[in-house]
């Protein structure tokens, strides 16, 4: 669909008695905000999105203040009569066969906790955290940029003689330009795929290491599941307004350049990927501490750490 005619059939869209109506579905303002979290995981605004899914803003817009496309509440309907989820009628990968309907129903209604615990033990029966004793030894760090990942990355390594891998230097070697000309040239999935190369090189390479990762690295799960198998993740807080300050202080706003209210983007970046930087095996917060505080308080829960895993 292309923008013309999208915006033709907005023009031709129930004004306001039957859109409100529909703003008020609990599906339409559910998927809306789904649409939203998963822009805000992957950084994106929604001008890029909308150009890369070839809608219009307005109608991207639309979709995620839950005025979307009313034929997903025909499909809802239909999974209802069926009896069956709509996942299941859309078809994703958990309907793909027996196996998967069964283990997505022993799955479905448990608590975080217990599907932590279930991830745990398939990752154990698989061969991934339990089969590596190197993990306790890699410490990687996560979280937003401007949270200190290079600087407090750099400051670990030296401090426990052991190498400092930067995960963004080591995509560029594999894709020979930068990580901004890998976006612009190739696109995300491309880098996407740079990325799941660069982390299982570091791994294999190096038993004990600091890796500081790229903060969108949580918005893959294939790539999180290798570094939460592998490595002793860190989670570097701070809060939004020190993030800001922090990446302002280098003279780079991305991915919030474009945007006019980039501390409102860096707000729901945090919140969309705060979820899954929260499965961090240790979390350090430092707002409010200097680069020698942080860096204590860091090196600190680190060496805490390892003594409670020794050799």
């Amino acid at each position: 669909m292309n923008e013309r005619t999208d915006d033709m059939l907005l023009a031709a869209a129930p004004e306001t008695g039957e859109l409100a109506e529909e703003a008020k579905n609990p599906l339409l303002v559910a998927l809306g905000e789904r649409v939203r979290n998963l822009r805000a995981r992957r950084g994106l605004t929604r001008k890029a999105v909308a150009q890369a899914a070839e809608v219009s803003e307005r109608h991207l817009a639309n979709l995620e203040y839950g005025t979307g496309n009313a034929s997903i509440l025909v499909l809802q309907q239909v999974a209802g009569a069926l009896q069956c989820p709509l996942a299941e009628l859309v078809g994703d990968v958990t309907t793909s066969s027996p196996e998967w309907l069964l283990i997505r129903e022993l799955l479905e209604g448990r608590s975080e906790a217990d599907l932590r615990r279930a991830r745990v033990a398939i990752g154990e029966l698989l061969g991934t955290a339990a089969s590596d004793p190197a993990r306790q030894r890699r410490f990687a760090l996560i979280g937003l940029r401007g949270a200190g990942k290079s600087t407090l990355g750099q400051m670990l390594a030296d401090d426990l003689d052991v190498p400092f891998i930067e995960l963004s230097r080591e995509i560029e070697k594999f894709a020979g330009c930068s990580v901004r000309e890998i976006h612009d040239l190739y696109g995300t999935n491309a880098y996407r795929r740079y990325e799941r190369r660069a982390l299982e090189e570091t791994v294999q390479i190096y038993s004990e290491v600091v890796i500081a990762t790229p903060g969108g690295i949580v918005s893959d799960p294939a790539t999180f599941n290798e570094l939460l198998a592998h490595c002793t993740t860190v989670w570097l807080q701070a809060a939004p307004e020190e993030h800001m300050g922090r990446v302002r202080a280098q003279g780079d706003t991305r991915p919030m350049a474009a945007s006019k209210e980039a501390m409102e983007d860096l707000r729901r970046i945090l919140q969309g990927r705060a979820a899954f930087y929260s499965k961090a095996d240790l979390k350090v917060d430092t707002t409010g501490l200097d680069l020698p505080a942080s860096f204590e308080l860091l090196r600190s829960t680190v060496r805490a750490s390892l003594a409670q895993h020794p050799h």
